[in-house]
Order: structure tokens, then C-alpha cells, then sequence
């Protein structure tokens, strides 16, 4: 390929209190891929560039702590469900209705949780090298001794992250995963302990029963030898999936250094989403089934002034001086979730996580609200909230 570094175009948007980071490159349908755990989107940019080629725009995004993307040292900020809410508002931010969806390690397994939470916004899948029930004990034991050296060793781990800092990242296309591999090293300790500690104790993959449920059309990538990333996951993962098609690399970074082989089996499988076009953004949900008449008809200025409701509320500033408590916080995330996913899928979160109990609580008391029923609510709040700060 001969794309250089120069086409990626940065751009950034608020996400709560934090910024986020993402890149992109190309024109056409949109393809969101994202980085492994640690690394960054530097790891996807050859990849990206052989999407585009195919007529697509990919997104690169930086998850929070990772890549150019705002870091927090509280591991509750890093759950794998958190990050898909984090892809579902980049899609928002970006006026994206539909996407392809897709990552490697981590974000194979964010994507599907995109996937489970927000099936209506995923066109299809990529999932690359997926860290499930087979690979969950060697990702402990493997990334384990990591989190203890920055807990532990960090008088001898800072000094080292901060001489790597230093060091000249590659320049060319093929090697920028390199790159991303040193950014991970040069982590600030407090930092890399967070997000290890956050994800390996938070939920990772969803569950069997949700995997099953999803339709999207899924193109799984595994590879043998590789413990972190055990190839029986993969092939588990192809076959729980209704409409997924397995493809076997031969090694953990064929897909970077030498894709040749592979690529054409992928760019056959994302043929027909290049040809045809993805639903525009706050598009109308499906019609309700004839029981259910009371469910409004769909409302294309409710879904703009939600959109418009959405990202003003994005955009306030952290430090600003209206500080909504936690009541008003738990009311807003359950009317966005409701109007955005329907019901509240999916267990109860159990008493040793107890924010992500409260959210889920507050989302699923609204169960059976109607999505533009919930959008309403959510403007009405928005708008009463503004007139007091006028």
C-alpha cells in the first residue's frame, strides 16, 4: 500500500468529562476498528488504509486511556461495556446511524458488546482474535505480572515508561503497530494499572445467551498458537454467532506485517456493504408489531431535536457551574439507554460493582417505555434544565 501516515485526519470529541481521540481515513460506508488492550489505533492504520482503498471511511478510536485519548488512574473507568458506550457515542457524535463495527482483542470483544447493547446501530461485524471462556484464565495469569509491576514496581516501571516515551516511533504504514506496542510501554504505571485492573475485573465478553442474539453478519479471525487468544475462542465464537464465516491466520500478526493472503477473503466478505448504503443517522426504529399500537409513530424532528439534546449535554463543560447530582445523572443515562437500546438486556450486575448497578436499576425501570416516548422525556429534561441556568 502506498497510503501514507499524512491521509489519517485527527479529530476529537467529548465524552462525559473526557476527551476522546479518533482518526480518520477514506470515504463511503463507515467502519469503526478498534485497538487491543494497552495499544492504540496506531495498530489499525494499515489495515484502515486497505478498507479504504475498498471504498470505505474507517474510524480509528483511541478508548479512554489508550492511544491520545484522556486517562484516568480509577480502573472503574475501564469495563468493556464502558467502552461500547463509548463507540455508541462516537457513532452519535458523527451522525452515523449504522456501522461496521469491528477490532482486535479487546476490541473484538467491546464490538461485541456494541453489538449486544445497540444491535439496531451494527451493520456487521470484525472480530479479530477474540479473548472469551477458553482464553480467560492465560489473560490473567499473562497480563497479571503487568498490573503487579505497575502497582508494585513502579519506582523501576516509571523511570523505564518515561525513556520509551523518548524513543522515535516508526514511520512507515507496516510498522506502526510497532509503534502502538511502544506507546503501551511508555505508559505512565498508575495509568497501565488502572486499565488492566478495570478490565480484567469488570465484565468482559457478553454472555453465551447474548452472543447467540446477535444477527449482525460477523467475520471471525483466529489463529492457532497463541494462548492469549486461544483459536478454539474463535472457532467458538463463529459458530455461536447465526450469520458468522470463521478465518484461520496462521500466526498473531499475519493481519499486520504480511496480510496478502487474508485479504482478499475479507474484502470479499464487506463486498456487499460498500455497494449498498448504510441507514442514515436517528433513523426511524422498525414499525411496531400490530399489538402494540400505542407505540408512536416515528417522529424524524423528536429524533433531530434528541440528537441536538445529546450533544449539547456532551459538550457542557465538566468544570462548568451547574453540577447535577446523582439522581439526575441515574435519570438521564436511563432515558439516553432507553431511547437509544430498548429495554435493558441482560442480568443485574451484583453488589461488588454497585455504579453499575445503580445504572442498570434506573435503566430498567423505564422497561417497556417506547424509544421516542423516552427521546421526549430526554429532551424535556434538557430544555427544562436549560431554562434554569438561563
Amino acid at each position: 500500500m502506498n497510503a501514507s501516515a499524512q491521509l489519517f485526519e485527527p479529530h476529537s470529541f467529548r465524552y462525559g468529562e473526557h476527551r476522546l481521540y479518533y482518526e480518520t481515513v477514506g470515504a463511503g460506508p463507515p467502519i469503526v476498528l478498534l485497538h487491543g488492550i494497552l495499544l492504540d489505533s496506531l495498530v489499525n492504520r494499515e489495515l484502515a488504509t486497505r478498507f479504504a482503498a475498498e471504498g470505505f471511511q474507517v474510524i480509528l478510536l483511541d478508548l479512554l486511556g489508550h492511544g491520545r485519548s484522556d486517562k484516568t488512574r480509577d480502573p472503574k473507568d475501564y469495563r468493556t461495556d464502558f467502552f461500547a458506550d463509548q463507540v455508541i457515542a462516537l457513532l452519535d457524535h458523527l451522525g452515523i446511524g449504522t456501522a461496521i463495527v469491528g477490532g482486535v482483542s479487546l476490541g473484538c470483544i467491546v464490538s461485541l458488546h456494541v453489538a449486544v447493547h445497540a444491535p439496531q446501530r451494527v451493520r456487521a461485524l470484525f472480530l479479530e482474535m477474540p479473548v472469551m471462556e477458553w482464553s480467560a484464565v492465560w489473560a490473567a495469569l499473562l497480563l497479571s505480572p503487568l498490573l503487579v509491576s505497575a502497582r508494585l514496581g513502579r519506582p523501576l516501571h516509571e523511570p523505564f515508561a518515561r525513556f520509551v516515551r523518548r524513543l522515535p516511533r516508526p514511520r512507515g504504514l507496516r510498522q506502526q503497530w510497532l509503534g502502538s506496542v511502544l506507546d503501551v510501554l511508555s505508559l505512565p504505571p498508575p495509568v497501565l494499572a488502572a486499565i488492566l485492573h478495570g478490565t480484567l475485573v469488570g465484565p468482559m465478553v457478553p454472555s453465551e445467551s447474548q452472543r447467540r442474539k446477535i444477527q449482525a453478519p460477523a467475520l471471525v479471525i483466529g489463529h492457532a498458537r497463541d494462548k492469549l487468544h486461544e483459536f478454539r475462542d474463535a472457532h467458538a465464537l463463529a459458530h455461536e454467532l447465526p450469520h458468522a464465516r470463521l478465518l484461520q491466520a496462521r500466526h498473531i500478526l499475519e493481519l499486520r506485517t504480511r496480510p496478502e493472503r487474508l485479504w482478499p477473503q475479507i474484502a470479499e466478505f464487506f463486498k456487499p456493504f460498500r455497494e449498498t448504503a448504510p441507514e442514515p443517522a436517528h433513523s426511524s426504529p422498525a414499525p411496531a408489531p400490530a399489538a402494540a399500537p400505542e407505540t408512536p409513530a416515528a417522529d424524524p424532528e423528536l429524533h433531530q431535536r434528541f440528537a441536538a439534546a445529546v450533544a449539547r449535554v456532551r459538550s457542557a463543560p465538566a468544570k462548568g457551574p451547574f453540577k447535577p447530582d446523582n439522581a439526575l445523572k441515574l435519570k438521564m443515562y436511563a432515558l439516553y439507554r432507553q431511547a437509544t437500546d430498548g429495554d435493558a438486556p441482560g442480568k443485574r450486575p451484583g453488589a461488588l460493582d454497585p455504579v453499575a448497578r445503580f445504572k442498570y436499576d434506573a435503566w430498567a425501570a423505564l422497561k417497556g417505555m417506547a424509544r421516542e416516548e423516552a427521546m421526549r422525556r430526554y429532551v424535556e429534561e434538557v430544555e427544562q434544565l436549560e431554562k434554569r441556568l438561563a
